[in-house]
Parts: C-alpha cells; structure tokens; sequence
C-alpha cells in the first residue's frame, strides 16, 4: 500500500498506544506485526507509543493502520477488526476522561436515557476536541443525533472509496454510548465521509437503542 502522507494532526500518544494494544489482543501479536508492516509503520513493532497525552501519534498512522486491515482481512473483516480495535480504544482510554469520568456516578445513573445521552455525546466529542487535533460537533435532531468529525483521522489523506470507511471511529462511539447509557447498544452509521469527497465524516446515532 501507498503511505500516507504525514497530517501534522495528532492524536495523543495514550489513543495511539490503546488502538495498538487492542489490535494485538484481538489478531495476536504476529498478526499486529503484520499489520504495522504492511501500514509501513515499523517503528511502532515492539516500541508502542508512550502511555501520555503527549500529541504525538499522526492522523496518519490512524489512517494506515485502518488500510492496513482493510487489505489483509479484505473490506468486511477489516471493517471488523476496525470496529473492535474502536471499540477498545474507549472502554480502555476515554472513560475515565475528566468530562465522562462522571457517567458512573448514581446521580448521572438515575438520569433518563435521553438526559444521558444529551449530555454523553456532547461530553466524548468534547474531550476529543480538548486531548486530540480530532474537532468534533454534535447536533441533536429529532430522532437522532449527528456527530460530525472535521478532521477525521480514520480517512486522513483517503480518497477514491466507494463507501465510508471510518469504523475506528464507529465502534469508538458505539463502546461510548453503551457506557453513556448504562450498557445499551446503539445503530451508529457513517452518512459522510471525507474520504468520499464529503467535507465532513458524519455519524448518525439512532436515539432509541437496539432492542
């Protein structure tokens, strides 16, 4: 696969290092190297990133490594592993974040399910905007909510897809709002994607979870 050109976009080095780790439980240690191997991420093989907030962790190495899953397990198995690897990255990093941290607490518990995700969506998007270059708005319509990410570091420097790609992004949304809400699962789907030639990535997140 052709690199991706560096972003100058960071994530901290703490999201970087849990999308690794989460990778290797799920493929396996070879198969991890296998993937930072073919995303030409090298450097990363048995040298994770820092366990700090330091910005240092490129919106393309995101990128590459979402590549790189999509080649070696073909589109429905890399979306998958992507999901998963999403998925990890929140229940590992982002619940204890200052504005989530107090979703488990019995006050934020007894709220109704749609107090809680007026205020969780709002509270992940604003800690990624805070820790990460990722700036990311949340608008609540009637039956849904629409989460958008400007910069988008799962499609960084993609184009010429047929479809959205950003299932990182998807199963880090959906661990999020199945914390939010007390452990209910939500329909969470990409409408746009920049990789599509959309200027956003869009999220629609149904509001009634899945029975």
């Amino acid at each position: 696969m052709s690199p991706i050109e560096k972003a100058g976009l960071y994530y901290p080095n703490k999201f970087g290092l849990i999308m690794i780790k989460a990778l290797e439980e799920v493929m396996g240690k070879n198969g991890l190297n296998a993937i930072l191997n073919l995303a030409g991420l090298n450097e990363y093989i048995d040298n994770y990133p820092a366990d700090n907030l330091e910005k240092q962790f490129d919106f393309a190495d995101v990128s590459s490594i979402n590549i790189a899953l999509e080649e070696m397990y073909g589109p429905r198995g890399g979306r998958g592993l992507a999901l998963r690897a999403g998925r990890a990255t929140f229940a590992d990093a982002l619940r204890n974040f200052g504005a989530l941290a107090g979703a488990g607490d019995l006050a934020f518990k007894v709220l109704p399910l749609q107090a809680k995700m007026r205020i969780g969506i709002p509270a992940m998007a604003k800690i990624f905007s805070q820790v990460s270059d990722q700036h990311s708005t949340v608008e609540e319509r009637e039956n849904e909510f629409v989460y958008t990410i400007h910069k988008c570091p799962v499609c960084q420097g993609r184009s010429g897809v047929d479809k959205p790609v950003c299932f990182i992004a998807v199963g880090l949304l959906q661990e999020g709002l199945k914390w939010v809400s007390g452990g209910n699962e939500f329909r969470v789907n990409e409408s746009r994607c920049i990789a599509l030639g959309d200027d956003v990535c869009e999220f629609i997140i149904q509001k009634e979870p899945i029975a």
